[in-house]
């Protein structure tokens, strides 16, 4: 297999934005032992797709519950590549856990935004039997799998991003 993509740590002055516009002012030295401690997303057996994302933090999540969690990761991603977004197949079938966005999709060119390209993953409780999900910080949660993908013959996409949701629409 060839090697399309890098996983990278945002800065630490990146990390510090997304995690107070979060969860609100939090004193830099949790936020700062919190950021050494955030670990790269990897594989966990040389047959997975998915790359196991990480949470920052412990949580709990009563049913119907939701939580935006700041990854502190980015990844340099090769052109016609996209990486896509996932909840790990355990926690779904379990207890229903959900991307507010269904799938979260990471294109190539998000890496060079002004917010360093950093991943943020929404997902909520959609439990129907009353399950509380509880995890650990380093607690894996999600997963990132690597798909190529086309253009058509007459594409004329000259736009440039500067931004996550919604910014190629402006």
């Amino acid at each position: 297999m060839t090697g399309i993509a890098k996983f990278e740590k945002v800065s630490i002055e990146q990390f510090t934005e997304g995690w107070n516009n979060c969860f609100g002012s939090t004193d830099i030295d949790k936020i700062k032992k919190t950021y050494e401690s955030i670990k790269l997303p990897k594989r966990a057996t040389a047959g997975s797709a998915g790359y196991d994302f990480y949470s920052t933090l412990d949580f709990e999540l009563k049913p119907n519950e939701t939580i935006m969690i700041p990854t502190g990761i980015r990844t340099k991603i090769d052109n016609s590549w996209v990486l896509c977004l996932y909840p790990r197949s355990g926690l779904g079938f379990k207890f229903r856990l959900q991307l507010n966005n269904t799938v979260g999709i990471i294109d190539s060119d998000y890496y060079n935004s002004d917010n360093e390209g950093h991943i943020f993953i929404k997902i909520t409780n959609d439990t129907n039997t009353g399950k509380t999900v509880s995890l650990k910080q380093g607690d894996a949660f999600a997963q990132g799998i690597f798909v190529q993908y086309g253009i058509t013959v007459d594409d004329d996409a000259t736009g440039v991003r500067n931004g996550g949701f919604g910014s190629t629409g402006k």
